[in-house]
């Protein structure tokens, strides 16, 4: 997925963090799309009045969107003409009765004088990727924040996890979402105790993009606890759902905002998670679409950490921190950076020299005869190795004897991987 893909990242995503997180704050692309004609459309109202009478996710409801249009089926249920083809009396009959209470002009203009919008298929501000859900696809999005959507999701990056997390997990989801809005990336969670609160407040924290995927009403805060950091997300950022004012979230459409989030954004990271946990759900709907899905482990001993460790075991990508994260999603050259132990001086000495340092005794000392038999090297050479180990600080002689010179570092001294 690196480089240009279908999302267009490469137009509109940069190779250098630094870079992205400044055009992540343009002016130019950072507002929402100024409402045009097509906000008094016939389409946006029917679509509005939908969001109210289907429940997320329904693809068959989806599939009838698709072969009739919104409009045409906004008034199939509205108006009790002929139904869908196919579709089923009950269905049909609960479908109507909700369209009875449906007043889209009143949820469009409760939107309005919060500051948000509704956008749908077709406005600039609508995110091409959502497309991928296929007739799961949102029907539309009622959004608060003055971000653009679609820039912002093109480069996002889910992180999810347990709602009664650690502090382990609390502390890592912050730090995430902290490093990976100083690098220019949008932080998408579900704004829920635990881990997703932990990773909003990171990006906050550093003054960065963050989303928030609701399963109710951008009006409406749930949990009640987050009142204000959702209040902070709609300031600072952004606030999606796919449900209208007023709505309130049930085990459902928490499940189905997920797929959402999952489809939203280019990988989804898994903090802590148990065995059976919704954000499972979102990082195995991530790998379903074609994104990364990652985890980060956590202690073997912890249950909150069992479901990561199973999700690592068979689909997902181990990732410790943000420039790991970034290297899988990012542009091509955003590479982290490359990790390993720290260099001892012995391992710059030559092969020979080497050898030798090997063979001397971890305590005592030892003559040139003995250390030649050792390692299997003429005596005139040890000899001269040893001359040279110890203009170098590694060995000293003692009474016509050879010893090691003993360091303060635990390695530096060590031989055959003795201490």
């Amino acid at each position: 997925m690196n480089g240009t893909d279908a999302w267009g990242f490469a137009a509109h995503g940069t190779g250098n963090a630094a870079d992205g997180k400044a055009a992540a704050r343009t002016p130019a692309h950072d507002g929402p799309v100024a409402p045009t004609a097509r906000s008094a459309e016939p389409e946006r109202t029917a679509r509005a009045a939908l969001t109210r009478v289907i429940e997320p996710g329904d693809e068959t409801a989806g599939r009838w969107l698709r072969e009739m249009g919104p409009e045409a089926l906004w008034r199939a249920l509205s108006e009790d003409l002929d139904p869908p083809e196919h579709a089923r009396p009950e269905k049909i009959a609960g479908l109507r009765l909700r369209a009875t209470h449906a007043r889209p002009e009143a949820d469009l203009a409760a939107v309005a004088a919060l500051g948000g919008r509704f956008i749908i298929p077709g406005d600039e501000e609508w995110p091409a990727q959502l497309e991928d859900l296929g007739d799961g696809r949102p029907i539309g999005l009622w959004v608060r924040g003055a971000a653009n959507l679609r820039f912002w999701a093109l480069r996002s990056v889910a992180v999810v996890g347990a709602r009664a997390c650690t502090e382990y997990g609390a502390h890592l989801a912050t730090t995430l979402g902290a490093a990976l809005a100083e690098r220019g990336w949008t932080v998408a969670s579900g704004a829920a105790y635990g881990v997703d609160g932990a990773a909003h407040r990171g990006a906050l924290a550093a003054d960065g993009p963050t989303l928030a995927v609701l399963a109710s009403g951008v009006d409406h805060a749930y949990p009640r606890g987050h009142t204000e950091l959702i209040a902070r997300i709609a300031e600072q950022g952004l606030l999606v759902a796919e449900l209208p004012p007023g709505a309130h979230p049930t085990r459902s459409r928490f499940i189905q905002r997920n797929r959402v989030i999952a489809a939203l954004t280019r990988g989804t990271v898994v903090v802590e998670a148990e065995l059976r946990s919704g954000s499972l759900v979102t990082a195995r709907r991530a790998l379903a679409l074609g994104r990364y899905t990652m985890g980060v482990p956590g202690p073997v001993t912890s249950g909150l950490s069992a479901g990561v460790h199973q999700l690592l075991r068979a689909e997902g990508l181990l990732v410790t921190d943000a420039d790991e994260i970034v290297e899988l999603v990012g542009s091509i050259g955003e590479l982290g950076p490359q990790r390993h132990g720290p260099t001892l001086a012995r391992d710059l000495l030559a092969p020979v020299a080497a050898r030798v340092l090997e063979a001397l005794p971890a305590r005592g000392g030892t003559d040139a005869d003995h250390l030649a038999r050792e390692s299997g090297i003429t005596r005139d050479v040890v000899q001269s190795k040893l001359i040279e180990l110890q203009s170098l600080g590694f060995v000293h002689q003692h009474s016509g004897r050879w010893e090691l010179v003993r360091r303060a570092g635990p390695s530096e001294g060590s031989r055959r991987g003795g201490a």
